[in-house]
């Protein structure tokens, strides 16, 4: 089966050699011309813009897009309108709001071009173990494209599902990232613990591996800790600063528009927050208050 792939970042062309792997054509397009270069080196045919990428392709063309969500993939979706006719389909397997979504899946929908959106976990472990991917739209869309899910997803029969229509798979993947925000704080914060009982001398990177065979608390995530704690027990190498892509905000945003609790997953964004700021004035008010009403001590500034 024919596919277009445009952007190859790590993702991307991470996904772009498992659809060769799995026998399928592939056109790609990047900005950037050397990684272009990259996949045609490993059998992909490499395109030099959109328009030729979608000249390239077999009627009815399908064109999977790995672009960063905002300005980048509204861009990119509106350039492929442009290029492409009634019948082809636009795939959308970034991390974008699912608001967005359901906006360019209509507009795509009155050009007569279709649309789907494809929440996509996996990681940079994609290629290897293959990626779980959410899928919304519509059905007989997904139905006909199905081999590529097949070829990407961990396995022919699993790690893939139609969830539901446009702006649904997006919104499962957002909901997927807000659990994994929290999932990581709960381990962030065990071994935090763990740590501090400086008298039993811990071994944090053991004690990963342990809990990864027969524990309740086994995962990917807890796998993925054992390995980091193995090649830096104190993580001295790293420092206390936390991003946020996106989807954990949007999906405590979510939560407070329909009435839903997240405790813990609001927490996990909130501290992601804070471990971005440097004497924090929350902290300061905190003891000035202390002084104010207490004459507690407190350490200045230069101390």
């Amino acid at each position: 089966m024919d596919i277009g792939m445009i952007g190859l970042g790590r993702m991307g062309g991470n996904m772009a050699q498992r659809l060769l792997q799995g026998g399928h054509r592939v056109v790609v397009y990047d900005p950037r011309p050397e990684a272009v270069a990259g996949l045609a080196g490993l059998g992909a045919a490499g395109a030099a813009s959109v328009t030729e990428l979608a000249e390239m392709l077999v009627p009815p063309r399908a064109v999977w897009v790995m672009a960063p969500p905002g300005a980048p993939t509204e861009q990119t979706i509106a350039a492929l309108a442009a290029a492409l006719s009634a019948g082809d389909t636009v795939i959308d397997g970034g991390n974008a709001n699912y608001k967005e979504s359901m906006r360019r899946g209509q507009a795509l929908a009155e050009r007569g071009i279709d649309f789907l959106d494809v929440g996509t976990s996996g990681g940079i472990w994609g290629l290897r173990d293959g990626y779980c991917l959410m899928v919304g739209g519509p059905r007989q869309v997904f139905e006909r494209l199905e081999p590529l899910f097949q070829t990407l997803a961990a396995g022919p029969d699993r790690g893939y599902s139609y969830v539901g229509v446009s702006g649904a798979g997006h919104f499962v993947k957002m909901v997927h990232n807000g659990i994994e925000y929290g999932l990581m704080q709960a381990y962030a914060e065990g071994f935090e613990l763990l740590g501090a009982k400086e008298e039993f001398n811990l071994d944090l990177a053991q004690i990963a591996q342990t809990w990864r065979h027969g524990s309740v608390v086994r995962s990917w995530l807890l796998e993925l800790a054992a390995a980091a704690l193995k090649e830096d027990p104190h993580l001295a190498g790293l420092q206390a600063y936390v991003e946020d892509s996106g989807e954990g905000r949007w999906t405590v945003q979510e939560a407070v528009d329909l009435a839903v609790p997240l405790p813990v997953i609001t927490a996990a964004l909130q501290q992601r927050f804070r471990s971005r700021q440097d004497q924090p004035l929350s902290s300061k008010l905190l003891a000035a208050l202390r002084q104010q009403f207490g004459g507690h001590a407190v350490r200045r500034a230069e101390e």
